[in-house]
């Protein structure tokens, strides 16, 4: 009997062994069809440029992973610190620029003027973060009505500043000299700052995972997602940490602000919501509190988006909730979440 047991045991385990390894390949080669529709050298662009915007909405995305994935905090303020990178960014661009370092500056001051930009933005949004974390949010851990409520409140406050500090109107985003136009290789155009975007996502995604995996912090951290009380027992200000990892959540968020506010080259009051959608999507496709999920899901949001867009621009938006849809019903704890 025992023995039977364990070869159904061993089945299961092979057939579950067997699904996944089908899911993978399918996930991973389902965005080669559009190969059958689409020219190559369009199909390479289109590509290119799904990995960019992937990257940017990793960067929108990541913030809300860490804080929704880590903390099980429901924070829907998350679109207000996106919002506020970007006009920071706005503000310090338009600075750097009556010094000549962004329209008709050189490679190394339009790269010096993006990474201020960022760094500021970094700031401005971690102290955001933080004073709605000790102000409110600490108060109501555990309690998701209350977060919903209580975020998408302060959403509405930041947003008012923002009109109120920079008016309700769109605004122009300077680009650095250095980051307009595009490469052409090989009959292959490619915008210049989207391989900026690449490059500052795949760093802010090593950077955090290095963090989380690499160092005491992230191994204190991850262990006060499992058990807060053990943490708290062993010495640790755990309410102090995750202040702070609040704080790192809308940080990103405000980098990726920024970041997206560069690539579309306009800024709005109401652009954090408008993206909130997209992070939900990415962060719920990728697994609550996975990061590399959240990687991966947004690289397929971006790809799905460039893709459909081209072929049936309608359906830009509505693609990427069927493909979530189509994930849940798979796997419903997303592509690394947790069953």
């Amino acid at each position: 009997m025992t023995s039977q047991t364990a070869t159904l045991a061993g089945s299961n385990k092979t057939a579950l062994e067997i699904k996944q390894v089908a899911f993978w390949v399918v996930t991973g080669g389902i965005w080669l069809l559009p190969l059958i529709w689409i020219d190559p050298t369009i199909y390479l662009v289109l590509t290119v440029a799904g990995v960019a915007m992937g990257m940017l909405l990793f960067l929108t995305a990541v913030g809300l992973t860490i804080i929704f994935g880590l903390m099980d905090v429901l924070n829907l303020a998350h679109g207000a610190f996106f919002a506020w990178g970007a006009y920071v960014g706005f503000t310090i661009l338009g600075a750097l620029n009556g010094l000549g370092w962004v329209e008709t500056g050189t490679l190394g001051q339009s790269i010096l003027s993006v990474a201020i930009s960022l760094v500021v933005a970094l700031v401005v949004g971690g102290l955001w973060g933080l004073v709605l974390e000790r102000l409110i949010i600490n108060k109501i851990y555990g309690d998701h009505l209350k977060q919903i409520l209580i975020t998408v409140g302060a959403s509405m406050i930041m947003a008012e500043i923002i009109k109120v500090v920079w008016g309700p109107n769109q605004e122009v985003m300077l680009v650095p000299a250095a980051f307009t136009g595009s490469y052409d290789i090989a009959d292959v155009v490619i915008n210049k700052f989207r391989v900026a975007a690449i490059v500052v996502g795949a760093a802010v995604y090593a950077g955090v995972m290095a963090v989380l995996l690499k160092t005491k912090l992230g191994i204190i951290i991850r262990a006060g997602v499992e058990n807060r009380e053990v943490v708290q027992a062993l010495g640790y200000n755990i309410k102090r940490i995750f202040t702070g990892v609040f704080a790192a959540g809308a940080a990103l968020a405000a980098v990726g602000g920024s970041m997206w506010g560069i690539f579309r080259e306009e800024i709005n009051p109401a652009m954090g919501e408008e993206n909130l959608i997209f992070a939900l999507i990415v962060v719920i496709i990728g697994g609550m509190g996975s990061v590399t999920g959240s990687f991966l899901s947004a690289m397929m949001v971006g790809l799905a988006f460039n893709y459909v867009a081209f072929l049936m621009p309608k359906l830009a938006l509505g693609v990427n909730i069927l493909i979530m849809a189509i994930i849940l019903l798979i796997r419903p704890w997303g592509l690394l979440g947790k069953e």
